[in-house]
């Protein structure tokens, strides 16, 4: 089994009781763990999979808290920094409609000092980097850039996933894509929403947005459609597979679920690298994968929906 390095943010997302999408009429907040790379950690943790999260949170309660979080979840924490700067903070409420009142206060996240001792232990193994502040400016983005290059030289398997947030990016879209590029240009799987498959392309409709990302250098590409399913793209390759129907509850984390789930069941391989030319496998695991997904909107919350392998296995 594959160990795979989970790098990016981990954060408090602080959400709005019953307050529409006006936060300035918010006074009932309720403290979750957030951060995509940390769910996507978890969700293979959970699954029985070797995770290891890279990123750094504040010396403050909410650090503390996030760091138990991770370890309650299996998590491998032993490259988890912290500062003295406050643990990133985010605040949102969001209305029925699902417009959302956004308000980010950035800490600790941006803190991340590169390990050079890391790199070694790529080797062989997985690297998953999910890009919601990643991108944002300071020591987290040097980090990231330079972890995507060790992780190019120890052969490691790549996955990106952008995290694009519109709210993180607001008339700075083409900043955001120009920083992404290298990304999609040298990972082996990348997983977009259909919005940032749309956004990084520059194109608006899915077989001419897969055929761009795919000339950037990306050869496997999942774009998820909610109720749609789940689009799977290689150069030779499109198929789309099926969702699993269920009433939701809460979609956060949905997808960090599915790329979590979906990078547990490549690091069983012998060779991660095998998937890129094997379709017929690729499908069967995007089934599991969307189906982890699903289980997770059943419940409040990301990290405590994520299923556990015996969950995964059964019927929803």
């Amino acid at each position: 089994m594959k160990t795979i390095y989970c790098i990016g943010e981990l954060l408090i997302d602080f959400v709005a009781e019953n307050q529409g999408s006006d936060l300035s009429k918010a006074d009932v907040f309720t403290k979750k763990p957030g951060g995509a790379p940390a769910n996507v950690a978890c969700a293979i943790a959970k699954l029985g999979g070797k995770s290891k999260f890279v990123g750094c949170i504040g010396y403050d309660p909410f650090g503390t808290f996030l760091l138990s979080v991770l370890k309650d979840n299996d998590v491998d924490t032993s490259l988890t920094q912290r500062s003295k700067t406050f643990t990133t903070l985010a605040y949102v409420s969001i209305a029925e409609d699902g417009e959302r009142d956004f308000v980010f206060s950035r800490g600790a996240d941006k803190k991340l000092k590169y390990d050079s001792a890391i790199k070694k232990d790529f080797k062989d193994n997985m690297v998953h980097l999910g890009a919601a502040t990643a991108l944002l400016g300071g020591g987290l983005e040097e980090a990231y850039s330079r972890y995507l290059f060790d992780a190019l030289t120890q052969k490691a398997f790549i996955s990106f996933d952008p995290n694009f947030r519109s709210d993180l990016w607001k008339n700075e879209e083409k900043t955001f894509i120009k920083k992404c590029v290298p990304f999609i240009e040298k990972a082996h799987l990348c997983k977009f929403s259909l919005e940032e498959a749309y956004l990084l392309s520059g194109e608006k409709e899915l077989e001419k947005a897969c055929a761009v990302l795919h000339e950037i250098g990306t050869q496997v590409i999942t774009i998820t459609l909610g109720k749609e399913g789940t689009l799977i793209s290689t150069p030779n390759f499109k198929t789309t597979v099926s969702s699993i129907k269920v009433e939701p509850v809460d979609t956060t984390g949905a997808g960090d679920a599915f790329i979590g789930c979906l990078l547990y069941q490549i690091s069983q391989l012998r060779d991660a690298h095998m998937i890129l030319n094997d379709t017929d496998r690729l499908v069967e695991m995007v089934k599991m994968a969307n189906k982890a997904g699903a289980i997770t909107t059943k419940n409040y919350g990301a990290i405590p929906s994520l299923p556990s392998l015996e969950q995964l296995s059964g019927a929803l």
